[in-house]
């Protein structure tokens, strides 16, 4: 299965690349020029507001995503989590995936009177609608992961999360227990492996299930 990979410099899609084993080849999409992570491995420097054609893939994973804060308005925030998710979708089922994976976030809802939650909702129904032989939606809850090893800027309320639910994250019920991003990037790998037909929403606990260290 050769794999194209959106988001590759974020915690989940640094976790996928280096988890990837081949045989096939992972095709990883960056904006900016970066280093290879592991081995059977490509990289494409490429902008995701006017993406080229892409390797051929049977599969494909978008872990792209920001926060307002970060990307500084709504506008930027739904530019990223909902136009560039859709041009990668689409660019990867030109390119013959048939099997897609995308990273959205618990309490998604495109009726939510919260703009990023209804934005990471619309998504979702945007790719249900292209018709995928499977489609995965990964739900998770508050990702853990260190971001300043991967250069990117800290998410203060994480930051804070992981500082103060730390010591209690064995007793918050698995459906919103704060996940890592490797748990995350493990159990999207599993499912696309078994390739289900439909559409399936993994949910945080079902996350947690899926990518436990074997």
């Amino acid at each position: 299965m050769n794999l194209l990979l959106a988001g590759a410099t974020g915690l989940i899609g640094h976790a996928v690349a280096a988890q990837w084993r081949g045989p096939g080849t992972l095709h990883r999409l960056v904006r900016r020029p970066a280093p290879a992570v592991g081995a059977h491995e490509q990289v494409h420097v490429v902008d995701f507001g006017a993406l080229p054609p892409l390797p051929h893939s049977e599969a494909a994973l978008c872990a792209l995503g920001t926060t307002i804060a970060v990307a500084g308005s709504q506008a930027a925030f739904r530019a990223v989590d909902f136009d560039a998710v859709l041009a990668f979708a689409r660019a990867a089922q030109a390119a013959g995936a048939t099997r897609f994976a995308v990273v959205s976030a618990l309490g998604a809802d495109a009726r939510s009177g919260n703009f990023y939650s209804r934005v990471k909702g619309e998504m979702e129904a945007a790719l249900s609608a292209l018709g995928f032989a499977s489609l995965l939606i990964a739900q998770p809850s508050l990702l853990t992961g260190d971001r300043a090893a991967l250069g990117q800027p800290p998410r203060r309320f994480e930051h804070l999360a992981q500082r103060f639910l730390a010591p209690l994250t064995m007793l918050v019920p698995a459906a919103w227990r704060p996940i890592a991003g490797d748990t995350v990037a493990r159990a999207l790998m599993v499912s696309l492996a078994q390739a289900r037909p439909g559409v399936q929403v993994l949910n945080n606990a079902v996350l947690h299930q899926l990518g436990r260290t074997p």
